[in-house]
């Protein structure tokens, strides 16, 4: 019954509500001008004969964590073909560089009724693998309707979001009907699905604990390890705003302790490099930033490595990483990536995002939790000074997230079954 009044009120309100909306995220470069066809349903990208398994992810996160289940797929059935579908320009830029061959990239189309069937009618997958909680009604119910297994993969359900679907279990319960099965990220995201009203559900793992190593461009990280030399160093990853700045203000204490020092930074969002660069030169600062083609200098003190897609060379240059989103409540970001490159890891305080896998964390002794940027400051020290107490952080974060990635077959039996 929602998704009928839903798909009705769309074909109504597009042209005079969404489409002015959707018109803003094109100025506002939000939507990729070259492709926006693909956002109307409409192929950019001749379909592959035989078999097609669709994955979907929201952004960034989703799709990366993809990556490892498409290449085991795409290994164990040498005919098929795998489409991944992502609704941000930065997403579409990072699969682009990094799916493998029987591999493509498509945007999702915008879930309007008309949209959705187009899309379907011309790629009519086999399968159809659905990564966390990014639901959107038309195309859910258009994939029901045409009896193509569908799969919730890695699904989470938030405190806050279980809370707020128990008010409206009307809608929820017709949006997880629509799926053939359920796999939570935890157990209690299984459990909390199957209240909701998923059909079906299961935990065997998070598919985030499955992680590929990052790709290195070797050509590059030579350059770079020629112009860093010696030097100490450490990372602040996938930093965002304000974390910069809680941290640069013990800099310039770090390099008096830790001779030589240099600290790179990859923000969150790469667009703030020089927002950054300003920030940290209020502290007295030397810094250089990559994306104005600054090399590393002996006088550089802080490198900014504000691009895309570049995040393997940073954990394969630093021996140990602060991963941001932690330090303000934003809940944390991905930490296993710089554990499995062999790096120690050190988080903030809020890490919600991430319970399960900070539970498992600190049980095998693979995370550092510090609760703020003086206690993070002192930490990073003791470390830089004791190269073998840190190798001890960096070898038991590695064979945490190795052991981690046994998730990876159980999903795949999983898939598998369906496909037969």
């Amino acid at each position: 019954m929602f998704i009928n009044l839903y798909k009705t009120l769309i074909r109504a309100a597009y042209p005079l509500v969404l489409k002015p909306c959707i018109n803003k995220r094109k100025a506002a470069g939000k939507e990729d001008l070259n492709r926006f066809n693909e956002r109307l349903g409409l192929p950019g990208h001749d379909r592959p004969e035989g078999h097609l398994i669709w994955f979907h992810g929201a952004s960034v996160g989703e799709s990366v964590s993809m990556l490892p289940l498409i290449n085991k797929l795409l290994e164990k059935i040498p005919g098929c073909h795998i489409m991944v579908t992502t609704g941000t320009v930065t997403s579409a830029e990072i699969m682009d560089k990094r799916l493998p061959d029987r591999a493509f990239h498509q945007y999702i189309p915008l879930d309007n009724p008309k949209f959705t069937k187009r899309f379907l009618d011309f790629w009519h997958p086999d399968m159809v693998l659905w990564f966390e909680s990014d639901f959107w009604p038309a195309m859910l119910s258009d994939i029901k309707q045409r009896n193509i297994p569908l799969l919730l993969v890695n699904g989470r359900i938030s405190d806050r979001s279980f809370k707020r679907w128990q008010h409206f279990k009307f809608i929820i319960r017709e949006l997880l009907g629509c799926f053939t099965f359920c796999l939570g990220q935890s157990e209690e995201d299984a459990r909390r699905l199957k209240i909701l009203g998923a059909p079906e559900t299961a935990c065997l793992g998070n598919l985030k604990y499955a992680g590929l190593p990052l790709p290195v461009n070797t050509a590059i990280l030579d350059t770079l390890k020629k112009q860093i030399g010696n030097r100490p160093l450490w990372l602040l990853s996938s930093t965002h705003h304000d974390e910069e700045s809680q941290i640069g203000r013990y800099l310039k204490e770090m390099e008096h302790a830790v001779s030589g020092l240099l600290t790179l930074i990859a923000p969150r969002h790469p667009g703030r490099g020089t927002e950054i660069a300003e920030t940290l030169q209020q502290y007295g600062l030397k810094t250089a930033l990559r994306s104005a083609g600054e090399n590393i200098t002996p006088e550089t003190e802080v490198y900014i490595a504000d691009t895309i897609g570049e995040m393997g060379l940073w954990y394969s240059l630093s021996p140990l990483t602060f991963v941001g989103g932690s330090l303000i409540p934003h809940g944390g970001q991905n930490f296993m990536e710089p554990s499995r490159q062999h790096n120690a890891v050190i988080v903030g305080p809020h890490m919600h995002n991430f319970a399960d896998a900070m539970t498992r964390a600190r049980r095998a002794g693979a995370i550092i939790q510090i609760s703020d940027a003086e206690e993070l400051k002192n930490t990073a020290i003791s470390l830089l000074q004791n190269p073998e107490n840190l190798r001890k952080h960096q070898d038991k974060a590695c064979v945490w997230t190795d052991k981690e990635n046994k998730v990876l077959d159980g999903i795949l039996s999983k898939i598998e079954g369906y496909l037969a």
